[in-house]
Parts: structure tokens; C-alpha cells; sequence
């Protein structure tokens, strides 16, 4: 733990102050019969060999150019690791595309864990957000047996339809007790625009699906929140392109701001996106595979994230078996949502014990390679 530490606070000082001696290169990984783009971002001085982590993107339109993302990268090579964070040019246009993802992950971890200067055995997987379940699912991949020593999630799901509710009604629960948040609209227009056309009786709802991934791409590329009333004109602009007799559909799901959708249409689909989500990859299920995963698993989530609720990580943890070497933390340092204050907390600038909770988070997951 106390090298852990030490790690955690270049962390935060690279984090704060700006990583400079970080050296960065383009690359490309094998991904099948093709190749994806690649960032690789190393320490000048640091003694080699070195910890590796394969860091992925999101599912956002910047991908692994998104400003938080190459200060985070840089902040943990600054650690002292080497940071690889492949392109998955599915995510950037907003598609699941899970077997691309994991093929994308499988690549860059083998590339990372045999490239010269890095230790032997000691690589490690990062994800964020939808991300996350795709980390969990590669660990149990028995080609990264050895490769992989162990996982990060920051903001995952562990139940695909109390997360699709959620995302509708901004309710979440664990153990009794029921919260509510406002919840960001971005995820319910992604998750609906990815699967709207594969549920029985909407196949014809393709330009519902792919206006409702245009709001989506427009929030990514404006990087304003997806909340914020300026996406009405435009939500009034694409109402034009779709049929009249699918008009409805796309207003309950994209409602105009400050609003939320109908109690009736969540009931009705949020358990139909999640089978289809469910049918398209044994990823989106995480509870069934978590007694698969050979290697130390840490999860992170903000209390006042409003893409994803912070029970969803608890429900993750605590679906893995006893014996299992899994931690979870909440924080106020992490949010989802772009524009939010204070980490997705509301209150502003973090206080010192905020802070130094999460240096020892970091501590703890940076010991992991």
C-alpha cells in the first residue's frame, strides 16, 4: 500500500498541476483482420520495466481525444506506468458494438503485456460507464489468461434494466430505500437508439432510433450537457424527419428538457431494451459471469452520478462471490455528466477528507499491476 500511495500522489499532482514529462505516441493495434488507432502514453524517466493499464474510451464522439480522458491518461502514466487506450471507432458514432469491443480489448492488452519495457504479468484493464461490464467480460477471456493482472471500473451497471429504468425515471434503489435523481438523458438516447428497432413491434422504427443517436452525437460533439434546453430546436428539427406515425415515440423519449418520460412507456420498454440488450451480449448481464473473473476487481462510482446511479456498483460487488477479491468506493470526485460541479456532487470544490478518500481509492487500484 505504501508504494500504492506514492503512486496516488504523482497521480494527483500530475492531475492537478499538469503531466508534463509524459511522452505520447501513435500507434495501431490488430484487431482482427484490421487495424485500430492507438494512443501510448509513457513517463520519460522512469525506470523500466513498468506496469502497464490498457485504458478504454467510452462511449463518447471525442473517444480517447476527450480532454478528461488524455488528462486522466496522462496524470496515470505520470504515476509511472505505461497508459495504452486503443480507439474503438464503434463507440465514437455511439454504436454498442460489444464483439468489437471485446476484440478491441483482447488486441490491446496482448500488444501491451509484450511490448518492450513493460513488466511481465503485470497489465491492467480500465473501463468507464457502459465500458465497464465490457472490462468485466474480458477478464474471463481465457486468451488474456496471465496478460491480465487486474480490473478498474468507474461508474458500470451490474442490472441493465433497473439502469434502463432509471435513466427513464430517475429512480434508483438499494436496500429498502429509493433516491431519486434527475437523471441525463444521453444514456436513455443511446441505449434507445442502439436497440429500438430490434424490439417486436418497432422494427420500423429505425429513424426514431437514429434521431434519438443524433441527439446524442450533437450533445458528444457540443460537450454541453444533454440535460440543457439548448437541444430542443434541435430535438423540433429531427420530429420532422421521422414518420408522423412515430412522432410520439420520439417526444416521450426525447422529451423537452425538464422533462421526463411517460411512467407508461418505461414500463413498457425499459424490460424490452434490456433483452435486447441481454440477447446482443452475455456482457450486458455481468452478475452471470462475475464468478468467471480470475484477477482483483475494483469499482468506483459517484454518489451524485446522474447517468448511472452509484447502486449499480454496489449490486456489481455484491453479486460476486465471497470469496472473491472486489472492492467497491463511493466518491464525489467522479461523474459521468458533462457541466456537473463538484464531481456530479452539487457542491462545489471537493473538501481535503473528499480528497483524500480518493487518493487512497487510488492507491488501492494502482497497487493492482
Amino acid at each position: 500500500m505504501i508504494k500504492g500511495m506514492g503512486r496516488a500522489l504523482n497521480f494527483a499532482w500530475k492531475w492537478r498541476g499538469g503531466a508534463t514529462g509524459i511522452r505520447e505516441d501513435e500507434l495501431e493495434v490488430q484487431r482482427g483482420d484490421h487495424m485500430v488507432p492507438a494512443t501510448l502514453f509513457t513517463p520519460n524517466y522512469a525506470r523500466s520495466p513498468l506496469p502497464g493499464w490498457v485504458v478504454l474510451h467510452g462511449l463518447t464522439r471525442p473517444g480517447r481525444h476527450h480532454p478528461n480522458l488524455l488528462r486522466f491518461a496522462k496524470a496515470l502514466a505520470g504515476s509511472g506506468a505505461a497508459v495504452l487506450i486503443p480507439e474503438i471507432p464503434e463507440w465514437r458514432e455511439l454504436h454498442l458494438a460489444p464483439e468489437e469491443a471485446g476484440a478491441t480489448i483482447q488486441a490491446a492488452v496482448l500488444q501491451l503485456s509484450g511490448m518492450e519495457g513493460i513488466l511481465p504479468g503485470h497489465v491492467g484493464l480500465m473501463g468507464f460507464s457502459m465500458g465497464v461490464s465490457h472490462v468485466l467480460y474480458s477478464a474471463t477471456d481465457p486468451a488474456l489468461k496471465g496478460s491480465l493482472r487486474g480490473i478498474a471500473g468507474f461508474g458500470g451497471f451490474g442490472d441493465m434494466e433497473r439502469t434502463i429504468r432509471f435513466l427513464f425515471r430517475g429512480e434508483h434503489e438499494w436496500e429498502g430505500t429509493t433516491r431519486e435523481l434527475d437523471p441525463d438523458p444521453y444514456g436513455r438516447w443511446v441505449v434507445a437508439g442502439n436497440y429500438l428497432p430490434r424490439l417486436e413491434g418497432y422494427e420500423t422504427a429505425a429513424d426514431v432510433a437514429e434521431c434519438l443517436l443524433q441527439l446524442a452525437r450533437g450533445a458528444g460533439d457540443l460537450q454541453i450537457g444533454a440535460w440543457e434546453a439548448c437541444y430542443d430546436s434541435m430535438k423540433d428539427d429531427l420530429l420532422r424527419s421521422i414518420h408522423p406515425s412515430r412522432r410520439d415515440l420520439f417526444r416521450a423519449l426525447a422529451p423537452a428538457s425538464g422533462h421526463r418520460p411517460p411512467v407508461e412507456i418505461t414500463e413498457h420498454l425499459a424490460p424490452l431494451l434490456a433483452q435486447a440488450a441481454y440477447d446482443d451480449s452475455p456482457s450486458a448481464r455481468p452478475v452471470s459471469f462475475l464468478g468467471e473473473i480470475p484477477v482483483p476487481v475494483r469499482l468506483v462510482h459517484g454518489r451524485g452520478d446522474r447517468l448511472i446511479p452509484f447502486t449499480e456498483s454496489l449490486r456489481i460487488a455484491e453479486a460476486f462471490p465471497a470469496d472473491s477479491d472486489v472492492r467497491v468506493y463511493l466518491t464525489g470526485l467522479f461523474s459521468h455528466s458533462q457541466a456537473e460541479k463538484g464531481g456530479g456532487t452539487g457542491a462545489g470544490e471537493p473538501g481535503v477528507e473528499e480528497q483524500l478518500n480518493f487518493v487512497r481509492i487510488l492507491a488501492d487500484i494502482l497497487t493492482l499491476v
